[in-house]
């Protein structure tokens, strides 16, 4: 028997075509044909939180906007997280860089625009501690993304101590607290490290954003891999603006932007610059 007979719910094609429309809509996703089998257990999971029996039923109580936090729960579940700590190393390395770079008394600003469940925003900020060697630089980072369950968990700043594992011994106890007793096998990043960020729900996809520029760095890093080009253009036109002239861009190591050429130029291993 296929795993489509084996199926809890009745999932059609023009249930998936629905899903695809409402995703890419929302959030800009665009979901490749690969992706129906991981489309149907996601969403099969609102359905019985919500004790429905149909997917037809589920997308139509969407579109009606019956329930405004179940669009948010959508989102959610079509969202995919992968993250590390000082994932693409090389990147960090230019951002230290840039910071020890600016002059005295600047204070830097920073936009992460996925920060998942945390580990890049606070890479971010232990990059800054280091380029200025305390606890307490001047610098001041944004996290955003669409994902409010994965941003509830970055703000938290508690990770399974596997999660820090590639880290440095001196990074770990500089920057992480061990937990004991109930916390065992668990870790909380230190407080002035927290201090550091500020997490905020964000749609890339909004007509515009509340934040205003300049930023030194924006780190958006597989992100756009799942836009459209037409879609990748149009985030970049609101993004882009924001960066400071002599900032950096970082993208994640499969995207490139080419059809953007008027907007950004590469500097580096998929690190931009403004066009001038």
């Amino acid at each position: 028997m296929s795993a489509v007979q084996d199926r809890e719910f009745d999932f059609t094609g023009r249930d998936f075509e629905r899903i695809r429309k409402l995703i890419h809509g929302r959030a800009g996703i665009a979901l490749a044909d690969s992706k129906e089998e991981m489309v149907y257990s996601r969403v099969a999971r609102r359905l019985r939180t919500l004790g429905l029996s149909s997917f037809r039923d589920y997308l139509d109580a969407l579109e009606r906007g019956d329930n405004v936090d179940e669009w948010q729960a959508f989102t959610n579940a079509l969202t995919t997280n992968l993250t590390s700590f000082f994932r693409e190393a090389h990147h960090f390395g230019a951002l230290r860089q840039l910071l020890e770079q600016r002059p005295r008394g600047h204070r830097a600003r920073i936009w992460c625009a996925a920060a998942s469940t945390g580990e890049e925003p606070y890479s971010l900020a232990i990059t800054a501690c280091e380029a200025h060697g305390s606890l307490n630089p001047p610098v001041a980072i944004l996290a955003t993304d669409i994902d409010t369950q994965v941003l509830a968990t970055a703000e938290r700043g508690v990770y399974s101590m596997d999660r820090i594992d590639k880290l440095s011994e001196a990074q770990r106890k500089k920057f992480f607290l061990k937990g004991a007793g109930s916390a065992a096998g668990l870790c909380r990043v230190v407080e002035p490290l927290r201090e550091l960020l500020t997490f905020r729900p964000l749609n890339l996809l909004d007509a515009s954003y509340p934040m205003r520029g300049p930023f030194d760095a924006i780190f958006c890093r597989n992100v756009m891999i799942y836009f459209d080009k037409p879609t990748q253009l149009a985030v970049l036109q609101r993004m882009v603006p924001l960066l400071a002239h002599d900032g950096l861009f970082f993208a994640g190591h499969s995207e490139s932007f080419f059809h953007a050429g008027d907007l950004i130029h590469s500097v580096g291993r998929t690190i931009y610059r403004r066009v001038a």
